[in-house]
């Protein structure tokens, strides 16, 4: 965990699990950040979270967090439903903000918050769809960027276990919490259609836009038996292409991910596991230009680290973005409205013509 001269200054806000589990971890461990301060309005949580991961400063209140000079970007590890609000309080402060997916719960705050970001020229946004970070995946989209020509179809699916929280609870560290959290209004894990599609389909609508371009319409299915939830998803690509989408969770086996994608001069198979395990998808490319399949080792599976070393390296040696933009945080909800607009009603649906809510 050699640490570089130049460190971007990060304060997390949130001491919940993704905090505990990822973002924490990640800024200790990143070559080119300083995991510099910690907010949490619930005292027992931010002082046992502290105690643990060591931040220089700690925050109850979130505008002395943004008032630190000293402080150059936020993470936002907080609940969906405050993402937007508390990314929009960080550009206005002035800081560079990391937000966790989904960027927001309906179209108009995301648009809203993209507005704000544009009028802030300098600063950098990105959300939090660590798979672009996973090597394998990276090595995908450079292939299908570079060599595989004009895209036919994507098939791609997401499928999280039944036995996903054992594993976790093995994988993760011990998650603590507070009777004092701030939490939002009512419970929005009760409702699994909006949930799911929000906490998992933002993943693989941002693996399909991030391998194979725009999409511009899909035509969704979906079915709910025995407490398993199952969409699919016929896609239209900006570049012609078709795919086909699959979230079904959980399903009655291990996690299950991965994508085919078929073109001109080649075809790229992917599998990905649990991202817990901090394992690179196996990815193998066939170039047609060879006759031979292509295969990255990518050790380093360390996802959100890799993430925070992406995002640091923009801000500080003006990098070119490789993670997920504002830009592509609107996107993404933008086509999780459109699947649920078409699941409820059958119907083919422009992402330009999806009513906003998932």
């Amino acid at each position: 965990m050699k640490k570089e001269r130049e460190l971007l200054r990060v304060g997390v806000l949130g001491a919940g699990l993704i905090a505990q589990a990822a973002h924490l971890e990640a800024c200790k461990k990143a070559r080119n950040v300083e995991l510099y301060a910690l907010c949490d309005a619930a005292p027992d949580l931010l002082g046992k979270v502290a105690t643990i991961f060591e931040p220089r400063k700690t925050f109850r209140d979130y505008d002395a967090l943004l008032a630190d000079k000293d402080v150059d970007a936020i993470v936002i590890a907080i609940a969906d439903q405050f993402h937007v609000p508390m990314a929009a309080r960080a550009l206005e402060a002035g800081k560079h903000v990391l937000i966790e997916k989904p960027m927001g719960i309906n179209v108009g705050e995301c648009e809203w918050l993209r507005d704000i970001a544009r009028a802030h020229a300098g600063i950098h946004v990105q959300v939090g769809t660590m798979r672009r970070f996973d090597p394998g995946i990276a090595f995908a989209h450079e292939f299908i960027r570079d060599e595989i020509g004009e895209l036919l179809a994507l098939k791609a699916w997401y499928c999280d276990s039944i036995y996903r929280y054992q594993e976790t609870d093995n994988l993760h560290p011990l998650i603590h919490s507070s009777s004092q959290a701030t939490r939002p209004s009512g419970n929005p894990k009760a409702d699994k259609f909006p949930y799911y599609l929000l906490g998992h389909g933002s993943h693989l609508v941002d693996t399909a836009r991030f391998l194979c371009g725009e999409i511009l319409a899909v035509r969704a299915e979906y079915k709910e038996k025995f407490g398993a939830h199952s969409w699919f998803v016929s896609m239209e690509f900006a570049n012609g292409a078709h795919g086909h989408l699959d979230l079904t969770l959980p399903v009655r086996m291990e996690w299950h991910e991965g994508f085919q994608v078929y073109g001109e001069n080649g075809s790229v198979v992917g599998k990905s596991t649990n991202p817990w395990y901090f394992k690179a998808s196996e990815v193998e490319c066939f170039s047609m230009r060879d006759g031979q399949y292509h295969r990255l080792l990518g050790a380093d599976g360390h996802t959100f680290r890799r993430q925070m070393e992406g995002f640091a390296d923009v801000i500080l040696d003006g990098a070119s973005a490789t993670g997920a933009g504002v830009d592509d945080g609107v996107a993404a909800l933008r086509a999780l409205s459109a699947i649920s607009h078409s699941a409820k009603t059958g119907e083919r649906v422009a992402l330009s013509d999806a009513p906003g809510n998932v």
